[in-house]
Parts: structure tokens; C-alpha cells; sequence
């Protein structure tokens, strides 16, 4: 029950689908959707770092009346810039040089990298009951995403649907007729990379082949310029999703890699 995004602006839902959406206005990544009092929401901002490498650049997190804002290094609680650990109202928030953790007694969980990836993990009770780029947690993939019984949407129209309208925001949607390039050519050395050894406790875990997917766009973006960035986002997202589910990742980073 875990959403997660991270890299090359990759997205996995509660219900497990993998798209990629690169949107960089401010978004709904997972809210309580239920009609009335809503009881948390979590927004997102990616822009382009110096690197011309998607980050988040802040996370707003709303949990019944309590607001945090995240940013590298900076937590603010209504309006006020607070020191972690910092605990008021149900809510414990911590930080250290590379990651901010909130938790929420109402069910929620939120790891930042302080960079590209968020995952935010949430209670059972609130299947069937979200919205945002994470979905609906109904527990089945596609449906009321991708596919709402009608109509089939592509994952950049799902994504720009979930926008948060602000009064005086410029920024653009992304395209919604652009195509997702093939990668296949790029599919052995993904394979390869997340079957690693290192990854041995991980492969009944997860599914591989999402991942596999994720890295073969993630190569195909890069054109050649292979930095970190490119050739890491996704192992690494792989690696921290594996421990997650309770494996036990070997050592997968070397001196010469990520």
C-alpha cells in the first residue's frame, strides 16, 4: 500500500500501475477523497534542478487542519519554519541530511529523498477512498485510472487532471499527444542491472518488470548522456522499494557505479 514517484518523473500507484508523467505544476499526489472533511492531502512540485533532472522542489501535506511544507532541508508548520524531530498533534516529523520522514497517526507515511523520490505509504482504511496521481487504492490496477469503464485516458491526461489550480501559476501542461518512445533496445542491460545478484532477495518481492520498464525509459531520456541520474533513478528507487517490502538488498553501488 505504498505510492511512490521518483526519477525520471515515474509514478507507481497504490493499485501498482508504473507511468510516467512529467508534469511540473503543483499536483494532488494522494488525498483523502471522500465528499466531506477531507482528512489528508499530499501536493507535489517537480521543476528541472541545474542538471535539467526533474526534483521535487516541495511537498505540501495537509492532515486534518495541520499544514507542512517541505522543503530540502526545511520543514514548516503553519506558517512557521520548526526543528526536527517535531512532534504536535498526531503528526512526528524528521529529518537528517538525506531524508525528511512524516508520520501521521491517522495512517500515513511520507519518505522524501530530499530529491527525486516520495513515497508515501497509507492505511488500509483508506482503500477505495483517494485521489491524485497515486489513484484510487481500489486495489485493481488500470481501473478508475487509466480506464473508467468509458473512456481510456493516456497517463499524460490522467497526470494533468490531477492539477492544483492556483491563482497566478505559470506552468504549462505537458503535451497530452505526445507519444512514449519504444526503448526496447535498451531492455538487456536493464535486465541485467536489476537482476544483479545484489537484488537476489528482491526479485519475489516486486515486480520486476515494472522496473525493468521504468529503466528502459529512463535510458532512452538520457540520449546518450549517461549520468547517475539516468542510469541510477530507477535501481536505486528499486533498491529502497525491495527494503520496503522487507528484503534485503545487497551492495549494489560500486566506485564506478551510482
Amino acid at each position: 500500500y505504498v505510492c511512490s514517484t521518483w526519477g525520471n518523473n515515474h509514478f507507481k500507484t497504490f493499485d501498482g500501475d508504473i507511468y510516467q508523467f512529467p508534469g511540473i505544476c503543483e499536483y494532488n499526489f494522494a488525498s483523502d477523497c471522500r465528499e466531506s472533511y477531507k482528512e489528508f492531502s499530499v501536493h507535489i512540485q517537480r521543476a528541472l534542478n541545474s542538471n535539467n533532472h526533474p526534483e521535487i522542489q516541495y511537498i505540501l501535506v495537509t492532515i486534518k487542519d495541520f499544514t507542512v511544507y517541505l522543503r530540502p532541508k526545511l520543514a514548516v508548520v503553519d506558517g512557521r519554519i520548526v526543528k526536527t524531530p517535531y512532534y504536535s498533534s498526531g503528526v512526528l516529523i524528521e529529518s537528517n541530511d538525506i531524508y525528511t520522514k512524516v508520520y501521521a497517526k491517522l495512517g500515513l507515511t511520507l519518505i522524501w529523498n530530499q530529491e527525486d523520490a516520495l513515497m508515501v505509504e497509507l492505511d488500509s482504511k483508506f482503500n477505495n477512498h483517494t485521489c491524485g496521481l497515486c489513484g484510487d487504492y481500489n486495489g485493481v490496477p488500470i481501473y478508475n485510472e487509466f480506464f473508467n469503464g468509458v473512456a481510456s485516458y493516456s497517463s499524460i491526461t490522467y497526470g494533468n487532471l490531477q492539477k492544483i489550480s492556483k491563482p497566478n501559476a505559470k506552468c504549462e501542461d505537458p503535451d497530452e499527444t505526445q507519444a512514449i518512445p519504444s526503448c526496447n533496445g535498451h531492455r538487456d542491460e536493464c535486465e541485467r542491472l536489476l537482476t544483479s545478484s545484489a537484488f537476489a532477495d528482491c526479485r519475489l518481492r516486486l515486480n520486476l518488470e515494472m522496473y525493468i520498464q521504468a529503466c528502459m525509459q529512463d535510458k532512452c531520456a538520457c540520449n546518450g548522456n549517461e549520468d547517475d541520474f539516468c542510469l541510477c533513478s530507477t535501481i536505486s528507487q528499486y533498491s529502497r522499494q525491495c527494503s520496503h517490502a522487507g528484503g534485503r538488498p545487497g551492495e549494489w553501488r560500486t566506485q564506478y557505479f551510482c
